[in-house]
């Protein structure tokens, strides 16, 4: 049997029985599309994570208080407890080679007022200059905190974008007052809105001087966390190291009572969760491949079965096994690559429409396009082999019996 009437026959099978045809395609078709929109939202949360982290701040390490231990947190030692960075341990590691610059913080959560009666708990950091380059935060109105408010335990404050507009609406809060924990504050700037970057993210964060924090808010002369920028990203594992050592020896413990941690490992840690939750998805997904699967074995077996008269009639006339045996898994593979066809086309637009609705920056990869055509066809010829060969081994003359 020749291809072209091969695929003639294969037409006029499946168009005999559109309806049956049409529902054993759609199990194939809500598996291809659910995979593929699956697989483009997991693909386009990893990239967003990706930008967010580095929104952060580039070639940045975080040292913590504490040591970080997996499923644990942040576990006190050292001294017996997680307050072990101080401000005497800026001086030895600005003395570090590759550091660009060094950005101490200091975090408390306080209730936030301001004139027009509005009010909002956030997050209140303390920072030094260095901070807004380290963390790359832009302004979008008024100025930074500077050297100035630092030594003179300065009242002045950077509201986060979320912040402004939380206290002071669509007006500039330039030159307003607003009290933390009870104490009078001059707004100076207002960051650029950024977006994207999480719980206590610069959109919803007021900045205050470092030594205001300390001195009067907070009362504690330690700090939450301590941002270094690196030179270069080519040295970032050795400035990591000679980070460590430093504050070990001025520390003086044999162990560490800190933990430094880069934007590698928390991007490689959250993509690892994103990627087990995309691969989780598609598996569930994928259940309704085999099911659609399953559906195209059952339409074959009773396909073969209605047809078996046919079957005999075209053996009793010349048609050897092999020709049965490929027209009927070609009727199969025909059902399930139309299926990925028209799958592919739906999870695209799936994709498509969460993108447009700013659910989530989704990106459908080649990868997964050839993986869903690839199962299409792999199902057509492993649950369509079955009945294929079932209908191709049968006798032609008990076949022309079959009533």
């Amino acid at each position: 049997m020749i291809l072209a009437d091969l695929l003639q026959e294969t037409y006029l099978a499946l168009s005999a029985n559109k309806a049956r045809s049409t529902l054993t395609i759609l199990g194939i078709v809500i598996g291809i599309s659910s995979v593929i929109a699956m697989v483009s939202i997991g693909q386009g949360a990893k990239i967003q994570i990706q930008t967010s982290i580095e929104s952060l701040g580039s070639n940045l390490l975080t040292i913590l208080p504490g040591v970080v231990q997996p499923g644990r947190g942040i576990v006190s030692s050292g001294r017996g407890s997680a307050q072990t960075l101080e401000n005497e341990d800026l001086e030895g590691l600005g003395r570090i080679d590759g550091v660009a610059a060094i950005a101490p913080e200091l975090q408390r959560r306080f209730q936030v007022t301001a004139g027009t009666g509005n009010n909002t708990n956030t997050t209140v950091s303390g920072v030094s200059p260095d901070y807004a380059a380290v963390r790359n935060l832009t302004l979008a109105e008024g100025a930074f905190i500077n050297e100035s408010h630092l030594r003179n335990l300065g009242r002045q404050v950077v509201l986060g974008a979320t912040v402004a507009t939380d206290l002071f609406g669509d007006g500039s809060p330039l030159g307003k007052t607003i009290k933390i924990n009870k104490v009078n504050f001059h707004v100076i700037g207002v960051l650029a809105g950024k977006g994207g970057v999480g719980f206590s993210g610069p959109d919803d964060m007021v900045i205050v001087p470092l030594s205001t924090m300390q001195k009067i808010l907070a009362g504690v002369d330690y700090l939450s966390t301590i941002s270094v920028s690196i030179v270069d990203k080519e040295r970032m594992n050795e400035v990591r190291d000679r980070v460590s050592e430093v504050l070990l020896r001025q520390h003086r413990v044999s162990e560490a009572d800190f933990s430094i941690i880069s934007q590698e490992d928390i991007l490689g840690a959250l993509s690892q969760v994103v990627n087990t939750f995309t691969i989780f998805l598609a598996s569930i997904a994928g259940i309704s491949l085999v099911v659609g699967g399953i559906g195209i074995m059952n339409m074959m077996l009773t396909t073969v079965t209605e047809r078996t008269r046919e079957i005999g009639l075209r053996k009793a006339i010349g048609a050897k096994r092999r020709d049965i045996n490929r027209q009927f898994l070609m009727e199969a593979v025909a059902l399930t690559f139309l299926g990925g066809v028209i799958g592919v086309i739906l999870g695209w637009t799936v994709a498509f429409v969460v993108t447009a609705l700013d659910l989530i920056q989704t990106q459908v990869s080649l990868a997964s396009v050839f993986l869903a055509f690839g199962v299409s066809a792999a199902i057509g010829i492993v649950f369509g082999y079955y009945p294929a060969r079932r209908a191709a081994g049968l006798n032609p003359i008990d076949a022309l019996k079959y009533e």
